[in-house]
């Protein structure tokens, strides 16, 4: 081999490059497998002898730079991470404390509609859905008030009876088969051509069951939009409808508070029956539902609540919207697999429309 002070630059890179390869597979092995080393270069440590070239000291002078600068810039980086690590989890912590004080008002309001309905006699809690019954029992009729609250939109939706038109199917049935937690009896129906069918316009998996028909009498839609919230009302043709979204809804009679007002009862409604096992849904500001299902023995007229008092009652609550659903005999409230309500009938009736919540 010729002396380090005949060789010719090129060579001189050739050597050492030979000479720190095995010294540089270590270093990456090592890089990968934990934090970057720190890279001492002495020009002792690579002089085979003291007769260096000039060009071989400005060689070495420049590694032993170029590993000062690699000193740096690491801990330049790892200080640029601390840095963001540190700022990271400063700006979490002030998204953290802004949540927080969003849901203040929503916590306060919650307190304030829950306080008026008592304490809940059961709960169902999940990443979906929060239902808490209560008990309403106001001296003149008896029934459950359930509160719920959506945090997934799909974790209501409405069946149909075994899945088809004009079957039907009670609310435990439609329950258990869908696998829901619980459920009430939605629209009205009609008996007829074989089957019994659901009343006027009803909507459900994106399509009109039976087409529109726009709202007549005193009937009224209420349903989901794909948001979770409450809609419901009149319409007078399926463009006013369909820009609310609809996810699904069905149709009875009459709407009881709208934007929180009463709306007028009409006079037939008043009376034929007087009193009558009920189911009502509605709605709060913050889009929690509310469902209110009174008991009677039967559908004369003189046992469970009128509609004015159950209007009276859900304004009381502090309801934004509220309607009637089918009654009497058809009035069901299912949760955790159980019958709560005691049907008029003795028996929950089949119907061909359901709403249905899930875990």
């Amino acid at each position: 081999m010729k002396p380090l002070s005949r060789m010719t630059a090129k060579q001189v890179n050739r050597w050492f490059m030979l000479a720190i390869a095995p010294f540089i597979g270590a270093f990456l092995c090592i890089g990968l497998l934990s934090e970057p080393p720190r890279l001492q270069l002495n020009s002792s440590d690579y002089a085979p002898d003291s007769n260096l070239s000039e060009e071989t000291r400005i060689i070495l002078e420049g590694m032993d730079q170029a590993a000062v600068t690699v000193d740096k810039t690491i801990a330049s980086i790892e200080k640029t991470g601390r840095l963001y690590q540190q700022s990271t989890k400063a700006v979490n912590g002030i998204l953290q404390t802004t949540k927080q004080q969003a849901l203040v008002p929503e916590r306060i309001y919650n307190r304030r509609i829950t306080a008026k309905l008592g304490t809940p006699k059961e709960r169902v809690v999940s990443d979906r859905i929060q239902i808490d019954l209560f008990k309403v029992n106001p001296g003149i009729y008896r029934g459950y008030a359930m509160k719920v609250k959506l945090k997934d939109p799909n974790a209501m939706t409405m069946s149909l009876g075994r899945g088809k038109q004009g079957s039907t199917e009670t609310t435990l049935q439609a329950v258990n088969r869908l696998g829901a937690v619980a459920g009430i009896n939605a629209g009205g129906f009609a008996d007829g051509n074989g089957g019994r069918h659901p009343l006027s316009t009803t909507f459900i998996d994106g399509h009109y069951v039976t087409g529109f028909q726009p709202s007549f009498k005193d009937l009224a839609f209420v349903g989901l939009n794909h948001s979770g919230q409450l809609i419901g009302g009149k319409f007078r043709n399926r463009q006013e409808l369909d820009r609310l979204d609809p996810k699904f809804g069905a149709t009875f009679v009459p709407v009881l508070i709208k934007n929180g007002r009463k709306v007028p009862i009409p006079s037939k409604w008043k009376s034929t029956p007087a009193r009558a096992p009920r189911t009502v849904i509605a709605n709060y500001k913050d889009d929690q539902l509310l469902v209110i299902v009174t008991e009677g023995y039967n559908e004369k007229g003189n046992s469970g609540a009128t509609l004015q008092e159950l209007q009276d009652k859900l304004y009381h609550l502090g309801v934004k919207d509220a309607y009637n659903l089918d009654g009497g005999g058809s009035s069901s409230l299912i949760l955790n697999g159980r019958v709560i309500n005691k049907p008029s009938d003795g028996r929950l009736r089949p119907v061909p429309t359901h709403f249905l919540f899930f875990k």
